[in-house]
């Protein structure tokens, strides 16, 4: 998906170029570090060269390489149709409308010259690409170039594509993966952002510039069928994921001295780019948990912990670190608390042979102190959900050591079991009539990416029961959160049917003969996230963490008042942990009378950058926010 966004926008932009300028007798492109790619092989097949010349630059020996590979394949050089001339000097291979060069950019007069050698003309509508290119050149280098290109082109467009926000936890990991591989992206301390980036193109000298995410790309550029299309192509549960890197990536054009206006990013924008920041009302400290421990099972994400006693933690499911690997998890594990720090050790099995099915993204709901309910989950996405097992635990256990707690599985295939073949769905208890039911929310299945339906499983005979429910219907959603509050349940955020992260807050609320939905409103709005955590204290909704495609800054702890609706954002201090804390695919544990939160585990699977889970639980002290709220 990644090289997907990149391949649209990098095209979307160019055939924007040649089709404002096809009334021009002649254009030319310009490709900076082309390396590989096959974007005139593309254009020339699709017959949109009529009047354009291609030139490529990149190392010589890059060149050379990527020459020899046009000569080898017949269907290259026919295309391009090989009229010699090359070997001439730094030109590899030339066509009638395709020249390839072998020069370092960095030298820019090296490259002025090779340029000129080849025939490129500074006279006619230019188009520069440089796709992460110029990242990795001294940024002293890269404007130079940008500023020669404005300079001695009379009309030019310039496309660059290239990665932002390097502070933030995914920023670090990603710049970690470059520095890894000895190539340090030099862009990104002088200009962090989108607005930095477009501030560079105006004072090298570019009269019209625009800039985006690749989350706004794919919202605002790309065609609805095409979105649905893509989405559609194979299983895929990497939301996570892909929005992260797509917000660390963003799409810049500038022009100038064109006839008409060169604003291919703006054509298709209902909504100007204007994110501001966020108004942070104050931070919390996270602090690395006391914990004493042989294991790192807490490694994991896509899991779910659930306080079992008063001082004890489930942890289950997830994908994570298991014995050196990375794998679907298998153990169970356990946090037990003392006076000032938490023991934490892997639970014992009574019935070791009973499949779990290493699920990812189920519920763990505690019913009493000696059962818990697991409800749906998946392996792969391309499987059908699981469905529902019974947790026992002793009765009597107090529990103050890891090895004292035990946990037998009991399979069971109620009545209910189809409505639990799902996953990044909710559980709830609630209470109507006097009786407690689990009310079942949202999620998605092998067959439906996102779910709006819901269930009330009755707890005694894990039936269903069809109870009334009136007012205006949430949107379907998956990765949301939800609490048990008065009775009821509050639902916020999550991913919706477009993959867009929503803002609502609702509660479903007990009448005498139902439930009945209603907007919580907020003010100010909720930003929209999902794959946050949830809790409620004292008449105040917590959300914890989880994605939204505010740029700006990462989601900490949203305060949200259930009596007045104001709602605050806090930052979240990491100084004193040693790695990027990521706060999607966690769990958090409330502990309403010591005030604090347990974060656990967290982190996800990149395709283009590794996996990244949290090493070790965090606390938050919310004293000073709980009483000051």
């Amino acid at each position: 998906m990644g090289y997907y966004i990149r391949a649209r926008a990098v095209d979307h932009c160019v055939q924007d170029f040649l089709l404002k300028t096809q009334s021009h007798p002649r254009t030319q492109i310009l490709s900076l570090g082309a390396g590989f790619d096959s974007l005139y092989f593309r254009l020339k097949d699709m017959g949109l060269l009529h009047h354009t010349v291609v030139y490529e630059v990149d190392f010589p020996n890059v060149a050379c390489q990527k020459a020899t590979l046009i000569k080898r394949i017949k269907e290259l050089s026919a295309l391009v149709g090989d009229i010699g001339g090359e070997g001439l000097g730094v030109i590899t291979f030339s066509g009638e409308d395709y020249k390839l060069l072998g020069v370092d950019l960095s030298e820019l007069s090296e490259l002025e010259r090779a340029l000129e050698e080849a025939g490129l003309d500074n006279e006619i509508p230019t188009l520069f690409i440089a796709e992460v290119v110029l990242t990795y050149m001294e940024n002293s280098r890269s404007d130079a170039l940008i500023q020669w290109a404005a300079e001695h082109f009379s009309q030019a467009c310039f496309l660059l594509y290239e990665q932002i926000h390097p502070e933030d936890p995914f920023g670090c990991v990603m710049q970690q993966h470059f520095s890894q591989l000895n190539s340090a992206l030099h862009s990104l301390a002088q200009y962090p952002d989108c607005e930095a980036q477009q501030r560079r193109f105006f004072e090298k000298g570019w009269s019209e510039c625009s800039v985006m995410d690749m989350n706004e790309f794919f919202t605002h550029c790309t065609p609805e069928d095409e979105q649905q299309r893509v989405q559609a192509l194979e299983p895929f549960d990497e939301y996570e994921e892909w929005h992260l890197k797509c917000s660390h990536y963003f799409v810049l054009t500038a022009s100038k001295g064109m006839e008409s206006s060169w604003t291919p990013l703006l054509s298709n924008m209902t909504v100007p780019h204007c994110d501001g920041p966020v108004r942070m009302a104050g931070s919390i400290t996270a602090v690395v948990c006391a914990t004493h421990s042989e294991i790192s099972g807490l490694r994991r994400y896509g899991h779910h912990s659930v306080l079992i006693k008063p001082n004890v933690i489930l942890t289950t499911g997830g994908f994570g670190e298991e014995d050196g690997q990375h794998c679907r998890m298998r153990n169970f594990h356990v946090l037990v608390k003392h006076a000032d720090y938490w023991k934490a050790g892997c639970v014992k099995k009574e019935n070791p042979d009973k499949r779990w099915d290493e699920r990812l993204y189920h519920t763990v709901s505690c019913l009493s102190s000696s059962l818990a309910l697991v409800v749906g989950g998946r392996t792969s996405p391309s499987s059908a959900g699981l469905g529902m097992l019974w947790l026992k635990f002793p009765e009597t256990s107090n529990a103050s050591d890891p090895g004292d707690v035990t946990v037998e599985l009991v399979s069971l295939q109620p009545a209910a079991e189809p409505a639990a073949l799902r996953w990044r769905h909710s559980t709830t208890e609630v209470i109507f009539k006097g009786e407690k039911y689990l009310f079942l929310y949202g999620g998605r299945s092998a067959m439906e990416p996102v779910l709006g339906d819901w269930y009330f499983l009755h707890t005694q005979e894990l039936s269903c029961t069809v109870i009334p429910v009136e007012g205006p219907v949430p949107e379907s959603r998956h990765s949301h959160s939800a609490c048990s509050w008065k009775g009821g349940v509050l639902i916020a955020g999550g991913l919706g049917a477009v993959e867009q992260p929503l803002g609502s807050v609702f509660f479903l609320r007990e009448l005498e003969h139902g439930f009945q939905w209603q907007t919580v409103e907020t003010h100010p709005p909720l930003i929209p996230r999902y794959s946050h955590t949830a809790h409620v204290h004292d008449g105040k909704l917590l959300l914890v963490g989880g994605v939204w495609f505010h740029s700006s800054s990462v989601p900490g702890i949203t305060v949200i008042d259930l009596m007045t609706g104001l709602c605050l954002d806090y930052a979240i201090n990491v100084e004193h942990l040693e790695w990027p804390l990521m706060l999607h695919n966690h769990s958090s544990v409330l502990l309403p009378n010591e005030k604090e939160l347990l974060l656990i585990g967290g982190g996800g699977n990149c395709f283009s950058f590794g996996t990244h889970l949290n090493p070790e639980p965090v606390s938050l002290s919310l004293s000073n926010i709980l009483t000051s709220h």
